[in-house]
């Protein structure tokens, strides 16, 4: 369970994740923390929505760092997204991190 402040719990959770049209491997559960995704294309939209609205989202792929609803560029073969997820400071905070291996295979 997540730390408390004033009460209520702190969450780490994305309530969603979407890398554009992309179908994730398993379907998105906030519960689960590793996905796979296969694409043809050079680059995704990525957006990332945390549970708790106070929540800060840090995309990145390999060690670029992605806008939350921006493009991730993907080069062929194997993209590691990496979405940390932190909720509260110092002691208190609790952080979650999702990855997504995103293959881009040849278009054709």
């Amino acid at each position: 369970p997540g730390r408390r402040v004033g009460g209520k719990p702190l969450s780490a959770d994305l309530s969603g994740l979407t890398i554009g049209s992309l179908e994730l491997s398993p379907e998105f559960d906030s519960d689960v923390t590793e996905y796979t995704a296969t694409t043809t294309t050079s680059n995704n939209k990525v957006t990332a929505t945390a549970e708790d609205e106070n929540a800060v989202i840090e995309i990145k792929k390999g060690g670029t760092t992605v806008t939350n609803g921006g493009n991730a560029a993907w080069s062929v073969g194997e993209n590691v997204l990496t979405v940390t997820v932190t909720n509260g400071t110092g002691a208190a905070a609790v952080t979650k991190t999702y990855t997504v291996t995103v293959t881009r295979t040849s278009a054709g």
